[in-house]
């Protein structure tokens, strides 16, 4: 039978606790009780041919505790005059707590609005829009509220979150949190003192001005007579991107590339640098104006996202020149073609016309389907000939170094 028995009646209850809303109710002041349910009854033919499970089925729901029956009296042309269930009510909020066995849950929540009102009101409406979110982050509710309140006392604080220092708060609460704390200081904090351009759980520290974990570049020096650490000839040296942008060394050429045995085994180079790349992500390196003084090599992968961050870093430095992603090395590298998993479809505006057809032979599959050549597999003697080729051209007297 498709009649409403108790089982459908507390199902309809539960949708509105999984829906949130009994637990809305709590913030907004709604009166939902007495709760009329959805009931569907027999019609006369049941009556008719199932009496006997009409009349099981209207003691049943008599006897459901949680709600409230109301009776109507049909005339039925077999049966007569017969009292059957038109309507049903849960009355309380208590009754539906009960039924659901959330009585535990509401008083959680309710203490949560509580000190939400007192401490933070502007976070009610957070508290209303996800209610079993926070119901959810009860246990870490108060120190959730401790973190906002600390943020609205010190805007912009300008130290790390391992320094806040709050009674069983530590940095990894926050940073566990930081997606639910970003809404909750959003609604709090004064416009002004957060950087909105910063978005994201990775930009949290900047968006509410905390220190951030310093970017480090990672460079070798190829020239001996850069000295740059007493007794050694060429580093392997990693900073911080601020004390690189500050470097003053006599570097004609730097030369950046995205595989670090490339990065290892670079020649040596008079004036040069190396750089092991950044990949998608140049704003570190963008700091370091005395770059634009300087020649600059990209070396990447000969495949579509190799020639996207090509196009990326030019926005920083439009001066830079692609080094060894060429159609020739390509070419010469038939035998060690592989496969790009996704290819980039975009249009690329900073490449030179001969990057600009290469790429679209890659994007377009004009050889084949995801065709690429990762940087590693170009011959070494290829990279050192092609490196004397670049000096030669530059300056009158070589400048590589005999391997």
């Amino acid at each position: 039978m498709t009649w409403t028995d108790p089982q459908q009646l507390k199902k309809q209850l539960m949708r509105l606790w999984e829906r949130g809303e009994l637990l809305r109710d709590a913030v907004t002041g709604r009166e939902r009780f007495p709760l009329r349910l959805a009931l569907k009854t027999p019609n006369s033919a049941d009556i008719t041919d199932h009496f006997e499970a009409v009349r099981a089925w209207a003691t049943e729901l008599a006897s459901t505790k949680f709600v409230r029956v109301e009776w109507q009296a049909l005339r039925h042309h077999v049966q007569g005059t017969q009292n059957l269930p038109a309507c049903v009510w849960v009355e309380t909020l208590e009754d539906a707590l009960n039924c659901l066995g959330k009585r535990k849950d509401w008083d959680c929540f309710i203490e949560q609005v509580s000190v939400t009102r007192q401490t933070h009101p502007a976070l009610l409406s957070w508290l209303e829009r996800r209610p079993l979110q926070a119901l959810a982050l009860s246990t870490d509710w108060p120190r959730l509220l401790a973190v906002v309140t600390w943020l609205v006392k010190h805007p912009r604080p300008g130290i790390y979150l391992r320094q806040v220092d709050l009674p069983g708060v530590h940095s990894k609460f926050i940073e566990t949190h930081r997606g639910v704390l970003t809404e909750l200081l959003d609604l709090t904090l004064p416009v002004n003192v957060v950087d909105v351009s910063k978005t994201g759980i990775s930009q949290f520290a900047a968006r509410y001005g905390f220190l951030e974990k310093p970017t480090r570049i990672r460079f070798r020096v190829l020239d001996p007579k850069i000295c740059i650490l007493p007794g050694s000839s060429s580093p392997d040296v990693t900073l911080d991107a601020d004390s690189f942008s500050h470097l003053d060394l006599a570097v004609q050429r730097v030369f950046i590339t995205e595989n670090e045995t490339n990065f290892l085994v670079f020649p040596p180079m008079h004036h040069a640098i190396v750089i092991f790349g950044a990949g998608y992500g140049w704003d570190a390196l963008a700091r370091s104006h005395w770059l634009n003084n300087c020649a600059i090599h990209y070396w990447g992968d000969i495949d579509t996202h190799g020639f996207g961050i090509l196009d990326q870093l030019r926005g920083h430095f439009d001066h830079v020149d692609s080094f060894l992603m060429d159609r020739a090395t390509l070419d010469t590298h038939a035998a060690l073609w592989g496969s790009e998993d996704k290819p980039l479809q975009v249009d690329l505006h900073r490449l030179t016309s001969a990057e600009r057809s290469l790429y679209d032979v890659l994007r377009d599959a004009h050889i084949r389907p995801g065709l690429r050549l990762e940087q590693e597999h170009i011959g070494f003697q290829w990279l050192t000939d092609h490196l004397q080729q670049l000096d030669d051209m530059t300056t009158p007297n070589p400048g590589i170094f005999p391997g």
